[in-house]
């Protein structure tokens, strides 16, 4: 049964901000944006090998706690290598509505390295190298 699952589709996340997050995930970052439903204000966006739906919180509510709240705790993209890691972390730290967490440095005892930050929508992100 396992082999008959290949994967993530793509992943929803709901926002706090749809055109920050937007412009976040298509401006700061270069992914495409694919579509979305006005209806139920989302928008789909890709960049290449990962896609996902950003939806806009319509219920004004708390923001985003991985400790109070089921569910998404971060989401970790895969990064090239080390030096792509920084050249992200230098286009991402000074983009409005980001919050960094901390910058590039070892995860646990390494070799992996990473960074998070709240997008301006209020998601969670890591960004990750690992070596190995």
């Amino acid at each position: 049964m396992s082999d008959d699952i290949l994967g993530i589709d793509h992943l929803g996340l709901t926002v706090g901000n749809l055109d920050a997050s937007l412009g976040f995930f298509t401006r700061c970052l270069g992914w495409e944006e694919f579509g979305g439903n006005a209806d139920y204000p989302s928008a789909y966006v890709t960049n290449g090998y990962t896609k996902l739906t950003l939806w806009q919180q319509v219920e004004p509510g708390a923001g985003f706690d991985r400790k109070a709240n089921i569910g998404l705790h971060h989401l970790a993209l895969k990064i090239l290598d080390e030096t792509a890691l920084w050249t992200v972390f230098d286009k991402i730290k000074d983009w409005p509505g980001v919050a960094v967490e901390f910058a590039p440095e070892l995860s646990g005892q390494g070799p992996k390295k990473h960074f998070m930050i709240l997008e301006p929508g209020g998601t969670r992100l890591e960004f990750s190298h690992d070596p190995r």
